[in-house]
């Protein structure tokens, strides 16, 4: 009687559970905080650029037409956050709007 009882109780358990399993994408890059990136050195940003053009040529030499919806979604939250990184590798910029820049002429304007 025990012995079915158990058995009962563990078809349940696996019925009720998913039982797949989720592997990470082997090529997929991890991607860096803020703080790593302050802490690297000029060498290993330029290969981590190097590595991320790598990835991306990879993605876009893929053929996406036989990819689920699922797989195109992570490809794409996978390439916007390489660009994220790269930005932040590269140091980024200064951008300056048109109102800026109208504002700066100004000030300079009534300095001068």
């Amino acid at each position: 009687m025990k012995k079915q009882i158990y058995l009962l109780a563990l078809t349940m358990l696996l019925s009720f559970t998913a039982l797949t399993s989720f592997a990470a994408d082997s090529h997929a890059l991890t991607p860096l905080s803020k703080e790593e990136i302050a802490t690297m050195t000029t060498e290993q940003k330029q290969a981590r650029v190097e590595e991320i053009k790598a990835r991306v040529q990879e993605i876009k030499d893929m053929d996406k037409s036989q990819l689920t919806k699922e797989e195109r979604k992570e490809l794409r939250t996978e390439l916007k956050s390489m660009k994220k990184e790269a930005n932040a590798l590269g140091g980024g910029g200064i951008y300056l709007s048109l109102g800026a820049i109208i504002i700066i002429i100004l000030v300079l304007i009534l300095i001068l």
